[in-house]
């Protein structure tokens, strides 16, 4: 399955068009199974031959950032499985879809 889909990439607002929004909309979230990392997708656009998303990612470190659909097409868990996308995830504000987090 791909991680962007038709409709997932027309319903994306492009880079910066949440950059003032207090509560920004998470549209997807991607995560490789068995692990705790998540990426939660809040923009995107094509950027030369890739796409360029922003969102607030969840690993080592929990922080807003920018990642390339090509980045997260290349991850492997040590298992060998792929970055999916949370086909269940309802789009919504930010602090409704990602976890409490404890720092």
């Amino acid at each position: 399955m791909p991680l962007l889909t038709d409709e997932l990439r027309s319903r994306l607002p492009p880079l910066y068009a949440q950059e003032a929004a207090e509560e920004p909309t998470v549209y997807a979230c991607f995560f490789p199974p068995g692990t705790q990392w998540r990426w939660y997708v809040t923009e995107g656009q094509l950027q030369g031959d890739d796409f360029m998303f922003f969102g607030f990612v969840c690993g080592l470190e929990n922080e807003f950032g920018y990642f390339l659909l090509s980045e997260l097409e290349e991850v492997r868990t040590p298992l060998g499985a792929c970055v999916e996308r949370d086909e269940s995830f309802t789009p919504g504000k930010l602090t409704d879809v990602v976890p409490a987090l404890d720092e």
